[in-house]
């Protein structure tokens, strides 16, 4: 049976965490986050309450994540290839929350912790786990 793109993603994720390297990895709790992100920020381009302003950011992150191109290309370093895609996805909720009702963000998480306040740390510490550069490229994607 084949998977889609978000039944994929959770797939090789949970089994990257099982994996030597995911288990040792700083960054694992990020990584977990790339699938609920992605269902997220899908959720989003269809909610009509969603500025069109802001439904072109959410349009641009969905197109990063299912893209192979990308700044850590998931098919050359695998699932923790996904942190500039975590990392793009907490600039355009951020955004969304900042230029709309936050509230259209919280009622499409599906996600345990509280979504303002896991966005405010995948921001606080994006230029950590990504590097000032790519960080950077990130932050202007957005804005």
């Amino acid at each position: 049976m084949d998977q889609d793109f978000y039944q994929k993603m959770r797939t090789d994720v949970r089994t990257w965490l099982q994996s030597k390297t995911g288990k040792s990895s700083q960054w694992s709790e990020y990584v977990l986050l790339a699938p609920d992100l992605f269902h997220l920020l899908a959720k989003l381009a269809l909610d009509k309450d969603v500025p069109p302003s802001e439904k072109a950011k959410i349009a641009g992150a969905l197109a990063y994540f299912v893209s192979p191109i990308d700044l850590i290309p998931e098919a050359l370093f695998g699932p923790i290839g996904y942190l500039d895609d975590v990392a793009l996805a907490a600039f355009v909720i951020n955004s969304i929350m900042k230029n709309s009702d936050p509230a259209i963000v919280t009622r499409h998480w599906a996600g345990e912790q509280n979504i303002l306040e896991l966005v405010q740390q995948i921001v606080d510490v994006g230029s950590d786990m990504l590097g000032n550069k790519i960080w950077d490229k990130l932050k202007k994607l957005v804005n």
